[in-house]
């Protein structure tokens, strides 16, 4: 299962206690302090696809500091915690709504400090009390919550209405074997396929009001703004075209007007259900967009060579 969104709790560790303890034959105090609890990190994982591991796996705590000691030994650190994730993925302090996005594969993000160590009874020490008991408990490590958005980061998107034939597309070109069926909304999450070295992504289907939660809503528009080239599918079985086109033009122009500027082919999909003649007057009809436009079917080996020649340009 692709999963592109979680949400989830990450803590510090608590800082280690102080101890308290005295040399013998009444010796001054030598009780060590604790140490630091661990901090937790975000970093890229290049080799994983999805946050599914974070819907499984909410909560996320770094170790704690240890004890301090005899002897003024002072307490190990508590360990880092290193939250792996997908590279492109979106970071949002839910308290703060700071956000931050993963694309730096080297560089680690902080996202909680562990807390401080307690001092042991050694540190209390002074001129007027040379036999201190008091010590410090170690301090808990700080609590965030964190919401988790994966924007997918592919040369290809496939996007249209429901039916348009994008999942049927995929299988042939990819190895994706995506479910496909003749109602709407087959596809209810992004798929992705591989093809020569690039990634192609399946965008399920957009209807009229997605930028307002219509269907499926805005749960998949987001994928649209990391795509390199959009390939709009639009069926030779729909009974309007130019309305169809539009259609989702307006829904990602009201979500982000920026997704408009992006590179788009238009494939006229579906071109075995009708005569050499109809498709020719279906072209016309879209020309009036200005964009290439590519009639294909996957049951027609010419039509599909065009297109994987023009992924390949």
């Amino acid at each position: 299962m692709f999963v592109d969104e979680a949400e989830i709790t990450v803590q510090g560790g608590t800082g280690g206690a102080g101890f308290v303890a005295f040399f013998g034959k009444k010796g001054g105090p030598c009780g060590g302090n604790g140490g630091n609890g661990g901090s937790v990190y975000a970093q890229v994982n290049q080799n994983m696809s999805n946050l599914k591991r974070y819907v499984e796996h909410t909560k996320f705590k770094a170790e704690d500091g240890q004890s301090g000691g005899y002897n003024r030994s002072l307490g190990a650190n508590g360990d880092d915690l290193i939250l792996y994730m997908p590279v492109g993925t979106s970071i949002i302090n839910l308290e703060t709504k700071e956000e931050i996005e993963l694309n730096n594969t080297k560089k680690q993000i902080l996202l909680c400090c562990g807390g401080n160590y307690g001092r042991g009874n050694d540190a209390f020490k002074t001129a007027t009390n040379r036999t201190p008991r008091n010590r410090e408990p170690g301090f808990p490590g700080k609590t965030s919550h964190f919401k988790l958005i994966l924007k997918l980061i592919a040369d290809y998107g496939l996007i249209g209405l429901p039916n348009a034939g994008k999942s049927s597309l995929l299988n042939v070109l990819t190895a994706a074997n995506v479910k496909t069926a003749n109602y709407p909304f087959t596809t209810l999450e992004a798929s992705l396929g591989a093809y020569n070295g690039k990634i192609i992504a399946d965008i399920p289907g957009l209807i009229e009001g997605a930028s307002k939660g219509k269907g499926l809503g805005i749960k998949f528009l987001k994928h649209v703004e990391k795509v390199h080239l959009l390939l709009h599918c639009i069926s030779v079985e729909s009974m309007n075209l130019e309305k169809d086109y539009q259609t989702i033009l307006d829904e990602m122009g009201a979500y982000n007007k920026t997704l408009l500027n992006k590179d788009t082919v238009i494939l006229l999909t579906k071109i075995d259900l009708i005569s050499p003649k109809e498709v020719q007057q279906k072209i016309k009809l879209l020309k009036k967009f200005k964009k290439q436009v590519l009639p294909i079917s996957i049951y027609d080996k010419p039509s599909l060579d065009k297109l994987k020649f023009q992924l390949n340009v």
